[in-house]
């Protein structure tokens, strides 16, 4: 077919492109002043005291994790339904990764879910604000604190996302960000790390920088010849100022895609409204989503497997996308032993993510729901 809707397009246009020019053309393309700059604003924007630019949201959570002293013999409570980096990196430090199953509205673990597998090895929770949707931070951030353990809050999707009125990363205690060209806005891969305590951000810069006590940039501003020393076995997870020239003028952006990704949103729950067997996403109680995923969860009185639905869409030249994955579904983690997950395996098995992002016009979205509505008819 001639039309195709993608489910998702980075909003890049020329100011990003200039602006990497611009850095190319200064000279300092490793991580340098941009990267600095970076941090500080995209810290402002998120609620956060300090900022801490990685090469991916991955390799943030992990420092995350070191941060903290967390390894072999250590349990942390993640949830199965995400991105498969989240359980990756309680792995990377030799702890072992506990599967919680999550609220069927919001995707997302709560206290309830966490608490049912805690266990007296639990050193830390992995939180995911899923697709953009915010958990309960509140309420878990207070257990966390009430049972002792680290809470890491996996932002990934999550910048523009709200809770009780704030950005969700204002009052954590560390949450790692991502980039990638699927969130709302990019640097081409990358991600940041942010916090309030000024020493942890201090540390983190550190990790992420082979353990040297002074960065690469500080020691090639200075004017005197500067005999760094490397205080700890650490790892080379920096960004380039290339990327962060780019991340300055998309976190330029970000208010207003969030704002029109809402109002995409909204007109969506308005047309599925009347659909049997549908239920879309929706904003909990106590915050606003960005919609960096627009998920429907398929009823059996839909009559129609998700399966089926996506293949009817790519006929049609609609990209969309099976829901949110399972890690414990997953080869790589097969055999680890894990409580029940009915409302995961629910999930992931029967919701897809629809097309969202800013080139998608009215048109589109009447003409993918109108394939979902005429797939009911059947």
């Amino acid at each position: 077919m001639d039309r195709r809707i993608q489910v998702m397009i980075p909003m890049l246009g020329e100011e990003e492109a200039t602006a990497a020019a611009d850095a190319i053309r200064s000279g300092w393309v490793a991580q340098g002043p941009r990267v600095a700059r970076f941090e500080t604003e995209f810290a402002a924007a998120t609620g956060a005291g300090h900022g801490v630019a990685v090469s991916s949201c991955t390799t943030g959570l992990h420092l995350a994790l070191v941060l903290h002293g967390i390894g072999p013999g250590d349990e942390v409570v993640v949830p199965s339904l995400s991105f498969i980096a989240t359980a990756n990196a309680v792995r990377y430090v030799g702890a072992t990764p506990v599967f919680a199953d999550v609220d069927l509205a919001t995707g997302n673990v709560t206290v309830e879910t966490v608490d049912a597998v805690r266990t007296g090895r639990t050193r830390a929770v992995i939180a995911v604000h899923q697709g953009g949707m915010p958990f309960d931070t509140a309420a878990l951030r207070k257990a966390a604190d009430g049972w002792g353990v680290t809470l890491v809050e996996d932002a990934a999707c999550a910048a523009g996302s709200t809770a009780y009125g704030q950005p969700v990363g204002a009052g954590a205690a560390i949450s790692a960000w991502s980039f990638h060209p699927r969130k709302i806005i990019t640097t081409g891969e990358g991600g940041m790390v942010t916090v309030d305590d000024p020493a942890a951000a201090t540390r983190l810069r550190r990790l992420r920088e082979h353990g040297m006590n002074v960065s690469a940039a500080d020691r090639h501003a200075s004017k005197q010849p500067v005999i760094e020393a490397y205080l700890e076995t650490a790892f080379n997870y920096r960004m380039t100022d290339i990327q962060a020239a780019v991340g300055l003028v998309q976190l330029g952006r970000l208010a207003g895609l969030v704002a029109q990704r809402r109002e995409i949103a909204a007109r969506y729950q308005e047309l599925l409204a009347g659909i049997d067997g549908l239920t879309p996403v929706r904003d909990p109680a106590y915050g606003q989503t960005n919609y960096q995923s627009f998920w429907v969860l398929i009823d059996p009185t839909y009559g129609v497997s998700r399966d089926e639905v996506l293949a009817e869409l790519a006929a049609r030249g609609v990209s969309a996308r099976r829901g949110i994955m399972a890690a414990h579904l997953e080869p790589a983690y097969a055999g680890l032993a894990h409580d029940p997950l009915p409302v995961t395996e629910r999930i992931t098995k029967d919701s897809l993510i629809l097309p969202l992002h800013h080139e998608f016009t009215a048109d589109d979205q009447d003409y993918v729901v109108g394939i979902l509505r005429e797939l009911a008819r059947r």
